[in-house]
């Protein structure tokens, strides 16, 4: 069985974040979305995977070349003009052939097991198989109208959603699929709606399961996601521990779990967490912090106030910030400086 990960959306909502990145590259509890993705595929013994990229996406191929080896083979596939999910299969096909394979949307995070929608579709009754989960906004997603214990219906961010569940970022296909996307037509988006290739599945007798997961989820496509995506994540690798890297220096600090500290990094005087991830070669003093992401070799000293559900771009400077306020959020984009007097 195979692995498709697509990662050729832009990322506009995270922008100006997303412009100097690729979005699936943005950083959670310090890893990128993109290495979730493949190690959630490597957990199931999957090793063969492809990924779907746009080809201006240099940085993602950069990542790749630099990852570590292993018994890993990826395949780089490009979507030169973004029309969907189901066209980006479609252009993975001289990969996956007439085999079976996982499906990740690859700027979600999610944290149930992929092996039962891999059973499922190697089962010889199954065609395909959704993960999904109940949500309170289900006209933001694609939903999936179960009765009986089947899908009969699926749609695209209805007006008017038959149901609440929505289909998460993880799918699994046989060969199947490749024909149902060969026949349905754009949608009003003018995309390739992987909805619809399921839907013409179900209409042409062909079963499609599900798998209804209760545990966190992120669609990491907005600020506000992306912070409580890091919270959770910290959360499930260990709410009670703090994770330094041994090239950091840590003095006179207070750390409260969960804290996760990359390398090179120096803290000092400072209280930090819960829920902080500060990445490779940043540099805090004088600050108290929670809730927040400090990405790559980022300065911060001497900030009165307590620093709070925030994110700092990469290369960001702030130094001697004495406000009124008793706490702040904040958002500093990558090379932010503030240096008072």
């Amino acid at each position: 069985m195979k692995g498709l990960i697509l990662v050729a959306g832009k990322g506009t909502r995270l922008r100006p974040f997303s412009l100097a990145r690729a979005k699936t590259l943005i950083p959670v509890a310090n890893k990128p979305l993109l290495e979730y993705c493949i190690e959630s595929l490597e957990k199931i013994g999957i090793n063969e995977i492809g990924i779907v990229l746009n080809p201006l996406q240099k940085d993602i191929c950069d990542y790749l070349d630099n990852r570590p080896a292993d018994n890993t083979s990826i395949t780089l596939i490009y979507q030169p003009i973004a029309k969907g999910i189901g066209d980006a299969v479609r252009q993975a096909s001289d990969f996956l052939k007439t085999e079976p394979f996982i499906l990740l949307l690859g700027d979600n995070l999610i944290n149930e097991s992929l092996l039962t929608l891999k059973d499922a579709v190697l089962s010889s009754s199954i065609n395909g198989a959704v993960m999904i989960t109940e949500v309170s906004n289900p006209s933001e997603y694609g939903i999936a109208h179960v009765v009986n214990n089947q899908i009969i219906k699926v749609e695209e961010k209805p007006k008017n959603p038959a149901s609440n569940l929505a289909i998460i970022g993880a799918y699994a296909f046989d060969s199947n699929v490749l024909t149902a996307i060969n026949h349905i037509q754009p949608s009003s988006r003018g995309e390739y709606e992987i909805t619809d290739a399921i839907q013409w599945l179900i209409n042409h007798q062909y079963n499609i399961s599900y798998q209804i997961t209760n545990k966190e989820y992120s669609d990491v496509g907005t600020i506000e996601r992306w912070l409580e995506a890091n919270s959770w994540v910290l959360d499930s690798m260990n709410r009670s521990e703090v994770i330094t890297d041994p090239t950091t220096i840590i003095k006179n600090c207070k750390l409260i779990p969960p804290v996760y500290i990359d390398k090179n990094c120096v803290l000092t005087n400072s209280i930090i967490g819960p829920y902080v991830s500060v990445s490779e070669g940043a540099v805090i003093d004088h600050c108290r912090i929670q809730d927040s992401i400090i990405l790559e070799n980022v300065h911060v000293s001497d900030v009165s106030s307590l620093i709070t559900h925030s994110i700092f771009g990469k290369g960001t400077k702030i130094e001697k910030l004495h406000l009124e306020s008793a706490s702040i959020e904040c958002i500093f984009f990558d090379d932010t400086k503030i240096i008072s007097k």
